[in-house]
């Protein structure tokens, strides 16, 4: 059993670390005080190839893979969680693409993004329906117009980078709308200057800010044949493409962890009190050592949680391994930024310190792209199921 990184992984890593240091860091305060979205990181990003990591390479990326991605997250969101998600949505709207799309979708709709020429989003959860995905309300109904066209019709909500998206992965009922059958969703690729197409609202988020969140409109948008994403009612096709975001999602709460906790110990280093300084309390050393075990459990459960997707291992059996690495790790991420913000006191509860900023992103983690109670449900019915097992 190897552990090491590959030696194009490592220079991967080494390369996006001096990227992170010297580009990401000294703008992540500015980014989340003006919550302008940070056209310069993109070009950086552009530039040193990195947004078509996760895409093959006949697609005009690196393929690099989920690892790849997951390693280069891990080291920008040390500085800033909204860079991270930067480099995240490169992977969530193009997965369902890459996983059951046409050749024809893949050429047209990864290549740019992977060359840093578009942007894309995701667009699935709704105000009634985020974590019960079968309860959602946007429609898709036959085109009379045009054989085998869609239009679409409905309001989703909480995207990220919606109003930076040139096009999103959007799904709708193609079924009987009172239905909860997946085989009623489908999957479709909506280009932004659809007519119909609208983003109504921004939110007003606690942390995370520079890229959009908001809702996306469709208003009998009319959608070609060819934009249908694998078959009609192919919903569990393109769900497999979240299940494979599990250790991208988990490598953000990784990196901030590990951004908030250098910093505190920095910081405890240098302050005195008592006589001594705060690091030299036992009581203090104990809750770093804690924290520091969890992020390297957290980063092996996710490694392998990437190996595991780069394998194509995302369907129902081995969803839990990959449900661990984003529950353990995103809740791990909120632990953490708690405890640097203890360790510097009243400091670290103000803007002078990053930990605050730490503290506000890392409580997004646990609720994006499947909860942490989704994720334990996952988990737990896999034990009971029998899909892990320890005899």
């Amino acid at each position: 059993m190897d552990f090491d990184l590959s030696e194009e992984l490592q220079e991967l890593q080494l390369t996006v670390r001096k990227i992170a240091r010297e580009k990401v860091a000294p703008r992540a305060r500015e980014i989340d005080s003006t919550g302008e979205y940070p056209q310069d990181i993109f070009e950086v990003f552009r530039d040193a190839q990195l947004l078509g990591l996760c895409i093959p390479a006949e697609y005009g990326g690196s393929g690099a893979g989920i690892l790849g991605l997951t390693i280069a997250i891990e080291e920008v969101a040390k500085y800033s969680n909204t860079a991270a998600l930067m480099l995240l949505l490169t992977r969530l709207p193009t997965g369902p693409v890459m996983i059951a799309g046409s050749e024809e979708q893949r050429h047209r709709y990864l290549t740019p993004i992977a060359e840093g020429y578009q942007r894309a989003s995701f667009a699935l959860s709704e105000p009634q329906a985020g974590s019960d995905v079968a309860g959602m309300r946007t429609r898709a109904v036959p085109d009379p117009e045009v054989p085998g066209g869609w239009i679409l019709s409905g309001t989703k909500c909480w995207i990220s980078g919606v109003v930076q998206a040139d096009w999103y992965t959007v799904f709708a009922k193609t079924g009987d709308p009172s239905s909860r059958d997946h085989s009623a969703i489908t999957a479709f690729i909506v280009d932004r200057n659809l007519e119909g197409v609208s983003v109504p609202r921004v939110d007003k988020k606690m942390g995370v800010h520079g890229v959009d969140t908001g809702e996306l409109h469709l208003d009998g948008v009319r959608v070609p044949p060819e934009n249908v994403i694998g078959e009609v009612g192919g919903f569990r096709l393109a769900m497999l493409g979240l299940n494979s975001m599990r250790p991208i999602v988990a490598a953000r709460g990784i990196g901030l962890a590990e951004g908030a906790l250098m910093y505190a110990a920095e910081y405890v280093k240098a302050r005195e009190a008592f006589g001594k300084t705060i690091a030299d309390f036992q009581g203090i050393q104990w809750e770093i050592a804690k924290i520091a075990t969890e992020i390297e459990a957290a980063r092996l459960l996710t490694y392998r949680a990437a190996w595991l997707a780069d394998q194509g291992k995302f369907t129902k059996e081995w969803v839990p391994y990959l449900s661990m690495s984003k529950y353990y790790a995103t809740e791990m991420a909120v632990r953490a930024s708690s405890l640097a913000v203890q360790l510097l006191g009243a400091a670290g509860y103000m803007e002078d310190h990053p930990t605050e900023l730490y503290y506000r992103d890392a409580k997004q983690l646990t609720i994006v792209e499947g909860s942490t109670q989704v994720q334990l449900g996952l988990i737990g019915k896999a034990v009971l199921g029998h899909d892990i097992w320890w005899d």
